[in-house]
């Protein structure tokens, strides 16, 4: 069985979740679109709805309620709150900050809609997403304001290093992956692009010689040195400028200035919105989905105060 379809406006979203208990019955929906499954003995047998909203399976008695395990594990904010969260992040094509969120929700504390957001970016990254494959362009660049005192391209001062990979489809851009790098050096340019492309694909790059290692990783290596291209040819990694212009004028517009710590979170965002941008509403649908096959992480975990 699907999952439940999604609305298709804002009028038909208002409509459809305009009460906490809609929106459990599509959270019921989405985690378990076959019907109840137990996730300590995967029975499928439970009795009503307890009156704290839990489904208790009559095979082992493990209590479970239609949150437990997704972004919203154990909130104490009302779920239809949740809800236009996700549908603000999903379809609002510039992305949305904190302070926006909360005026927009009329949420009192700025806390709350920052800890929303950063659990919803969270959740962004579906586990069984499928490699980038066939023509793919890598590049790594730096995120972060001028500096006085730099010299050269890969001077890194106190930027944090960033890779791209995007997926060539004819003179447009497929799906793309960003990643934060510890340094511009050959094992964590490899590590970066087995992790996001398929071995086989055709990776064009620059001429740096961190890239040197895809060929023994298994991938058709094309690189040409950009600083060499004859004056007048054609823009090398078009696609991968591209997505790092866009990302910056994304990063500057909406959300001004982002933490390190907190950064791989943003790129995830950046992602999300780019390989979903020609259906957003379906991809509040996603959001939502793919919260609940994530572990749930806290604000102690978000902010680093966790032991």
């Amino acid at each position: 069985m699907a999952r439940p379809a999604y609305p298709l406006t804002i009028l038909e979203f208002q409509e459809r979740f305009a009460t906490e208990e809609a929106c459990r019955e599509y959270l019921f929906g989405c985690r378990w679109p076959d019907g109840f499954r137990c996730p300590r003995c995967g029975g499928d047998r439970a009795g009503e709805e307890t009156g704290r909203h839990l489904w208790i399976c009559t095979d082992c008695g493990r209590q479970t309620s239609v949150t437990a395990g997704t972004v919203m594990h154990r909130t104490r904010t009302p779920l239809r709150l949740w809800f236009w969260a996700a549908y603000l992040v999903a379809t609002h094509h510039p992305g949305i900050s904190a302070k926006q969120l909360q005026r927009q929700l009329g949420l009192s504390r700025y806390e709350t809609a920052w800890l929303i957001l950063q659990k919803l970016r969270r959740a962004m990254v579906a586990p069984e997403r499928t490699p980038l494959k066939g023509e793919v362009e890598v590049d790594e660049f730096f995120l972060g304001g001028y500096e006085e005192g730099l010299r050269g391209s890969r001077q890194r001062g106190k930027k944090a290093l960033c890779a791209v990979a995007v997926e060539v489809r004819g003179q447009g851009s497929g799906r793309l992956r960003l990643a934060t790098l510890p340094d511009a050096a050959k094992p964590a340019l490899t590590a970066f692009v087995r992790e996001t492309t398929a071995k086989g694909a055709v990776v064009h790059t620059d001429g740096w010689k961190g890239y040197n290692g895809l060929p023994g990783a298994g991938y058709d290596h094309r690189s040409r040195s950009q600083s060499a291209a004859p004056p007048g040819s054609e823009p090398y990694l078009p696609r991968a400028h591209r997505a790092i212009s866009n990302l910056k004028a994304w990063m500057h517009g909406t959300h001004r200035s982002v933490g390190d710590p907190h950064l791989q979170a943003y790129l995830d965002e950046f992602v999300f919105r780019h390989n979903r941008r020609r259906t957003p509403m379906a991809a509040f649908q996603t959001l939502l989905g793919l919260g609940a096959v994530h572990e749930p992480i806290t604000y102690d975990r978000i902010t680093g105060r966790a032991a």
